[in-house]
């Protein structure tokens, strides 16, 4: 996945900005960013302060590794049923 040029810090920042009565379209070119841009920020952190976004992002990254501890258990656990179901 491609590593957003802004931090989770500096799109909230942005946000912000908006709320004060800024044009998106103004904010969008000051910041050299396009309106899809924009508003996909808009749906995922609206109304979030900086450490909720932090809180979000660590929850994410623990819920990733969790997901691929499960998913080595579930590698394993089939491995060895195949050795144990198979006739010697």
């Amino acid at each position: 996945m491609k590593r957003s040029r802004f931090t989770e810090d500096q799109i909230i920042g942005i946000l912000k900005e908006q709320e004060t009565g800024l044009k998106v379209s103004e904010l969008c070119r000051r910041h050299e960013i396009s309106d899809a841009t924009f508003y996909k920020w808009k749906t995922r952190y609206g109304g979030l302060e900086v450490s909720e976004a932090k809180r979000l992002k660590a929850l994410e990254d623990e819920n990733s590794r969790l997901k691929r501890l499960l998913a080595d258990a579930t590698l394993d656990n089939a491995a060895l049923k195949e050795i144990v179901g198979k006739k010697w």
